[in-house]
C-alpha cells in the first residue's frame, strides 16, 4: 500500500510572494507600453485569487482584454517569474530542504500544482528538490483546470491509496477531499483563515508535518 504527500508548490514550498510582485510588474508595464492597461498593477488582486488557474487568473486581471491579450500576458509573466527563479530572486520556506529529505525516507513525495510545467522545473532545479520529490504534475495536464482531478491523477498514476495534500488555499484543501486524502493546511502568506478552518489539520511551520501520522 503506497502511501503519499502530495504538495502544492507556490506559498507551500516556494515563497512565491517574493517574486510575484516584480514579475507581474513588469508584465503590466508591458501592457501599459502597449496602451491595453490604465493604472497600478492589480497585485492586491491576484493575491486574492491566488492559486486558482491561470486562465482564471487572466481572466479575473484583465476582464475586458481578449483572450490573445490574456495569454500573451501569461507568457510574458512566467517568463519573467522562471528568470528571478533563476536569478535566485525567490526562496523556498524555512526547512523545507530538512522536511523533504526526512518525508522521502517515510512517503512518496509528489508536487500537484496550479503553475506550469516549465515554471515548476525551474524551481526544483534550482532548488534541486528533485532529490526529494518523485514527481510534479502540473495543471496543464488536466483539461478542466480542477486541483481535485490533478491530485486524481497523481493517486492513480502512482498507485496510491492514502496519504495528504499539503497545501495553502481551499483548492488544495478539496482536492484532498475529493480523493479521501488528509488535507493539511499551511497557514503561509497566501492563505485565508476562512479556507484553512476546512482542512483536517493546519499547521504554522513545515517541521510540523514530521510528526504528523498519516491513516495506513
Amino acid at each position: 500500500m503506497e502511501q503519499a504527500i502530495i504538495f502544492d508548490m507556490d506559498g507551500t514550498l516556494f515563497r512565491t510572494n517574493l517574486i510575484l510582485e516584480p514579475a507581474l510588474e513588469k508584465t503590466f508595464n508591458m501592457l501599459r507600453k502597449d496602451k491595453l492597461w490604465i493604472g497600478e498593477t492589480p497585485i492586491n488582486k491576484y493575491r486574492e485569487i491566488m492559486g486558482v488557474p491561470l486562465s482564471e487568473v487572466w481572466k479575473t486581471l484583465c476582464p475586458n482584454h481578449s483572450i490573445e491579450i490574456r495569454e500573451k500576458s501569461n507568457d510574458f509573466f512566467q517568463e519573467k517569474l522562471i528568470e528571478l527563479i533563476k536569478n535566485g530572486k525567490g526562496a523556498l520556506y524555512p526547512y523545507t530542504e530538512m522536511v523533504l529529505e526526512m518525508l522521502s525516507g517515510q512517503y512518496e513525495l509528489y508536487i500537484a500544482s496550479n503553475g506550469q510545467e516549465e515554471y515548476l522545473k525551474a524551481i526544483i532545479n534550482t532548488y534541486e528538490l528533485n532529490k526529494y520529490i518523485k514527481k510534479i504534475y502540473s495543471i496543464q495536464s488536466i483539461p478542466s483546470g480542477h486541483k481535485s482531478e490533478l491530485v486524481k491523477k497523481v493517486l492513480q498514476e502512482n498507485n496510491i491509496i492514502n496519504g495528504a495534500v499539503v497545501g495553502d488555499r481551499l483548492s488544495d484543501i478539496n482536492a484532498a477531499k475529493d480523493n479521501g486524502l488528509v488535507s493539511i493546511g499551511v497557514n503561509f502568506d497566501f492563505a485565508q483563515s476562512i479556507e484553512l478552518e476546512k482542512a483536517d489539520i493546519v499547521i504554522d511551520d513545515l517541521r510540523e508535518l514530521i510528526s504528523i501520522g498519516l491513516r495506513s
